[in-house]
């Protein structure tokens, strides 16, 4: 396993981050158990979860699984970086969402609890709150840190401008501001070139690529023998649209021998802005493939093809649409 700073940070993460997402969800309780156990075997030492995974229903699930992994001892939470986010609908009640100050406190609490911990190492923001100002997310922020609750800043699918905006709010309260993004990103999905990883290699934040294998699309998809990534109606969609470029896509990868979901998660490595790629496993198998995947490195020439045929949106603003 290779290892990297989160953003500007000096925190050390795995280059792969176990993504728990499916845990409690399509992967029952001891199996998650022992994918846990398997992604700390395989030297991953980032694990990702939020607030509201578990499913319709059952949201805190999934970071009930991990405090009961977490609870059995043998060193397991100190052997992790332990990420998880807010700012979901956690319940019906109106403040049961969003970034205020009130039902970031609360939440951070409930996911304490849950997790079975007494900190959290990295507090990420879901998602922008339009109607919640900087200065008071800050303010509860800093409550947090101080209170030795939460260690580190992220956030999660902001745009480019909410995140320069986070940082300056944050510079003026002394405040460390974020460390990291998670965004969408993958080939078949590029638009963050334009402004976003600008942004973030500008304050020194990491970015977190969430779905880099698009749900399955760059997977080897095509040759899917068991079927189970082309089931939703979803990927069908998305299959239909880019058959062409997915059959060229793993006839190239054939060629250069290297598997699909190997080339997908090299290919964005190779950007130092990246610090950690999430992977979502069901699997255990599936956990340790994506793990060999990182084995993989790409040339120059390698890279020229396969952003030909995954193209991107030009590279970065203004010069992708104007000069």
């Amino acid at each position: 396993m290779e290892y990297s700073s989160l953003g500007r940070s000096g925190l050390k993460v795995s280059k792969l981050c176990l993504g728990t997402m499916n845990l409690g969800k399509l992967v029952d309780e001891q199996s998650s158990f022992t994918m846990l156990d398997a992604a700390i075997d395989a030297g991953i030492n980032f694990i990702d979860t939020a607030d509201v995974y578990g499913g319709i229903g059952h949201r805190g699930r999934t970071e009930e699984i991990i405090g009961k992994w977490s609870a059995q001892g043998g060193g397991r939470r100190d052997k992790i970086v332990l990420a998880t986010k807010v700012y979901g609908k956690m319940g019906e009640g109106v403040n049961e969402r969003g970034l205020s100050a009130y039902h970031i406190q609360s939440a951070c609490e409930a996911s304490l609890r849950r997790l079975k911990t007494d900190h959290i190492d990295l507090y990420q923001m879901h998602h922008i709150d339009r109607s919640t100002p900087w200065d008071e997310v800050w303010q509860s922020m800093d409550q947090l840190i101080n209170a030795g609750k939460i260690i580190y800043n992220g956030s999660s699918n902001f745009a480019a401008w909410n995140i320069v905006e986070a940082q300056f709010t944050a510079q003026k309260r002394n405040h460390q501001g974020l460390i990291s993004e998670q965004s969408l990103y993958n080939l078949t999905n590029r638009m963050i070139e334009l402004e976003v990883i600008p942004a973030c290699r500008k304050f020194g934040v990491g970015i977190i690529p969430w779905s880099p294998l698009a749900e399955g699309l760059l997977a080897g998809i095509l040759n899917d023998e068991s079927g189970v990534r082309k089931k939703t109606e979803a990927v069908q969609k998305k299959l239909t649209k880019h058959l062409k470029q997915v059959e060229e896509y793993e006839q190239y990868c054939l060629s250069i021998g290297k598997k699909p979901e190997a080339v997908a998660v090299a290919w964005l490595l190779k950007n130092p802005v990246i610090s950690s790629v999430i992977t979502g496993p069901r699997t255990v198998e599936q956990l340790q493939g994506m793990v060999q995947a990182l084995q993989a490195k790409l040339s120059v020439e390698e890279i020229e093809k396969i952003e030909a045929i995954w193209t991107g949106p030009g590279g970065e603003a203004p010069e992708a649409y104007a000069w």
